[in-house]
């Protein structure tokens, strides 16, 4: 029987194989040596950020064989909270940055809820959140942008200068060679990192994803478990809706649409089996460099986003008849 360091072995190298083969594409069409310009990748690893965020806390929840497909809503409500507090509330980072985290916490604990205590299906649980979540945004904006022109009472608007710590989290630092953005990603994936490698909730997500019925005979709290994937699932999509909301300088009701979508394939594409139970925090970051070079290659080389979408659709689809081919 294969052991577990060479099924993951061998699922990184996969993943890493296409990240590779994705590279060679790129030197082959480099748009005129655009391809070879490190203000091209760091632009490719600030737009992958994002989604690299939200697929860290998809990674949990699909480990545990469960998917979350709210946190696109979620990024959209944060986005509008977290502009209404610093931009027209004048709220400090420090109040405003823990209120916005602990209101993606919150949803995120309702679909774990729905899920561990009520016995829903993940799909059906999350896609509630996701309409609730969309709507809340909505409902909290007046279904408007929330950006730095504030309503006076008597109807004319001011416009205000952004809060320092939107200029802070959009900066690029290091002689601007690396988005303050992409060091948020790369925390969030240190964070995971720990959380599955070094803490008894990494090894409880694995219990319940390989075999739930065994793990709860076995003393492992799964509902509780459950609860802390979706949780943290939610509080990861709050700070990629923070993130979302400084490099827009405004807070749209309406972002985050189909973010789900690229954080799931991130996901699937690295070699995190949909099935549960097996998968890592690092082939989710390997899936978000071959997605994110991906779509650079596509855009340097003018390719329409209707052909992306498309190819990005055909690519999860073979990512998982792979995954399937591999069970046999």
């Amino acid at each position: 029987m294969m052991d577990v360091r060479d099924i993951f072995r061998s699922s990184f190298a996969r993943a890493l194989a296409a990240l590779l083969f994705v590279v060679l594409i790129g030197a082959l069409f480099n748009a005129e040596g655009a391809f070879f310009r490190w203000d091209t990748h760091r632009d490719m690893l600030r737009h992958i950020s994002v989604f690299g965020i939200l697929a860290c806390g998809m990674t949990l929840v699909i480990i545990t064989a469960g998917i979350d497909l709210s946190v696109g809503s979620l990024v959209g409500f944060s986005a509008v909270l977290f502009s209404i507090l610093s931009l027209q509330k004048a709220w400090s980072p420090w109040l405003a940055i823990p209120a916005c985290l602990a209101a993606g916490f919150l949803c995120g604990l309702t679909s774990g809820s729905l899920v561990a205590r009520f016995r829903i299906q993940p799909f059906i649980a999350t896609l509630a959140m996701m309409v609730f979540a969309r709507g809340l945004a909505k409902w909290v904006s007046g279904g408007k942008k929330i950006s730095m022109a504030v309503l006076q009472p008597d109807g004319t608007y001011k416009y205000t200068e952004a809060p320092p710590v939107f200029d802070v989290v959009n900066a690029k630092i290091l002689g601007e060679n690396i988005a303050v953005v992409t060091l948020i990603f790369l925390a969030c994936v240190f964070l995971c990192w720990v959380i599955l490698s070094k803490m008894r909730w990494g090894r409880y997500l694995y219990a319940v994803g390989g075999n739930e019925e065994a793990s709860r005979l076995s003393g492992v709290p799964v509902a509780a478990t459950k609860l802390f994937a979706y949780g943290t699932s939610g509080l990861f999509a709050a700070v990629a809706g923070i993130c979302q909301a400084a490099q827009e300088l405004q807070g749209d009701p309406e972002a985050g649409a189909a973010y789900e979508l690229t954080a799931i394939a991130i996901v699937v594409i690295g070699g995190t089996s949909l099935m549960g139970g097996r998968g890592s925090i690092g082939l989710t970051f390997v899936g978000a460099m071959t997605i994110g070079t991906l779509e650079k290659i596509l855009s340097i080389n003018a390719v329409g986003e209707a052909s992306r979408l498309m190819l990005t659709g055909a690519i999860i689809v073979g990512a998982v008849l792979f995954q399937m081919a591999r069970k046999r």
